[in-house]
């Protein structure tokens, strides 16, 4: 658990940088799923705000030797958290291109922690972007917890751009932050013994 927080500290990633998205509407109901909770200390990382390049480092990321401030900074993040939520959308039966730069950027920093998805998107509601991420967090020697939340926008995000939860997804949010406030203080306890 990082050091600076009593609770663990959540980091939210809103993986989607289209302009007209509605990645930040789904992220922000669902940060304040999470501060209600009150498990956690909320992070959240917009991939639009953040504006990382095209990865531009020179060394290989297992290395940690960073040149450029903005993976300093970004690395910075990443190691504080003690677990990760993803908001994603689906392109393509796959997650976005933004997202596999951002994770590709570091290597170590990834590793010992839990991971969960808010997927988002037509009748999958995200899930097959889920289904290909999973693979590649495994490899990073994280663990994506089965607990997922997957919106429909159809359903949920009216024309007007204004987001309409409801008891199922109130009760998913619930179930992935319940599971993630479970397993971060002994991913923690994982991260201190290296």
């Amino acid at each position: 658990m990082s050091t600076t927080a009593l609770r663990p500290r959540l980091e939210v990633i809103v993986a989607s940088t289209r302009p007209g998205r509605v990645g930040r509407l789904i992220a922000d109901w669902f940060i304040g799923q999470a501060e209600q909770h009150n498990g956690f200390d909320v992070h959240v990382s917009d991939l639009a705000e953040l504006n990382l390049p095209l990865l531009d480092e020179p060394n290989h990321p297992a290395q940690r030797r960073y040149t450029k401030q903005h993976t300093l900074d970004w690395s910075a993040t990443i190691d504080a958290a003690d677990a990760v939520v993803f908001v994603m959308p689906e392109y393509n039966h796959s997650f976005t291109a933004p997202l596999k730069n951002a994770i590709d950027f570091l290597s170590q920093e990834w590793r010992d922690k839990p991971a969960a998805f808010v997927s988002y998107g037509g009748l999958s509601a995200g899930t097959r972007a889920v289904v290909a991420l999973r693979p590649v967090l495994s490899m990073l020697g994280m663990m994506a917890i089965n607990a997922q939340v997957a919106v429909p926008t159809r359903m949920h995000v009216t024309p007007e751009k204004t987001f309409a939860g409801d008891a199922a997804l109130d009760a998913s949010a619930k179930a992935v932050l319940d599971e993630l406030a479970r397993l971060a203080p002994a991913f923690a306890n994982l991260r201190a013994v290296k």
